[in-house]
């Protein structure tokens, strides 16, 4: 099972949009040295969302090549097209990603048995271990929990990242659902320390792009019951836990990231630099956790 602290990781890339590869893999291999548990690449904060194909499969390559197996890699290869996501997911698999991050169909809204077959469909046509994505508030498509469970008797669905309104709670229905040997993962650092406190798998993580140590401490002491230890730790985290969302994701950590002399400054339209008006917020976040 893949647990942890697990980075949704940003795709690098020059002011002009265009992919810095040397980039990436020096991220790699920094999260490496800081304890980061497993990579997502090309996730949402990896802007899967403007990136075609092409780069898409290429950037899960430089991660799967630049780990080298150290840590396990976790492609997103979700759409809202099942046929499209069948094909970027046997993409990942023939790349050496160890498991694919599927996000529920996003805009054209599938009914609960349509996100059922749209899941079952996928994992039939491609052995990859195979992580459901729920995030309601970016797709306007939410993965109930019931239907959750008639997803995880599927043998290659393996876990689900959880970032609906509440997360602890509807981590705790699907816990009940699918029983404790389900992987549940919060894809909402705020609430990420709580959910392990209660029995989660772990964290796949916006802060942990510019806190990775700090938070692969502390999802270790919840995941211990270290209750106290992760507290104290969540406690230096949660300015950036809030302020990394200041504006859509990545706009804030990419920001922060170049700050701290990581990646150049590009990122790619529709999403825009940081606002000036901003970046004082999360300087002080950065300051607060004590990574800068």
């Amino acid at each position: 099972m893949i647990q942890g602290s697990i980075v949704a990781l940003v795709t690098p890339m020059e002011p002009d949009g265009s992919l810095n590869e040397t980039a990436l893999r020096e991220l790699v291999d920094w999260h490496l040295e800081q304890g980061t548990d497993a990579i997502v690449a090309v996730g949402t904060t990896g802007e899967s969302a403007t990136l075609d194909a092409g780069e898409h499969c290429q950037v899960v390559r430089w991660v799967v090549e630049q780990a080298a197996g150290r840590v396990p890699v976790i492609a997103g290869t979700g759409s809202n097209c099942t046929r499209e996501a069948i094909e970027l997911t046997r993409e990942a698999q023939s790349a050496g990603a160890d498991a694919c991050l599927l996000v529920t169909p996003y805009y054209n809204k599938p009914t609960q048995e349509g996100l059922y077959r749209h899941y079952r469909t996928i994992a039939e046509a491609v052995a990859i271990p195979q992580i459901l994505y729920n995030v309601p508030g970016r797709t306007a498509c939410d993965l109930l929990p019931q239907t959750v469970a008639r997803l995880a008797a599927i043998d290659n669905i393996v876990g689900i990242k959880e970032a609906s309104g509440d997360t602890p709670a509807r981590a705790r229905e699907i816990r009940k659902l699918c029983g404790r040997d389900f992987p549940v993962y919060s894809g909402d650092d705020a609430t990420a320390c709580q959910v392990c406190l209660e029995g989660g798998a772990g964290v796949i993580s916006v802060t942990a792009n510019v806190a990775p140590r700090l938070m692969h401490q502390m999802i270790a002491a919840a995941r211990a019951g270290e209750r106290e230890q992760a507290l104290s730790l969540d406690a230096r985290l949660a300015a950036l836990h809030r302020d990394l969302f200041i504006e859509s994701n990545p706009i804030p950590v990419k920001w922060a990231l170049h700050a701290m002399g990581r990646i150049p400054s590009g990122i790619r339209l529709p999403l825009t630099w940081l606002e000036a008006a901003h970046q004082p917020r999360v300087e002080a976040a950065m300051d607060r956790a004590g990574i800068r």
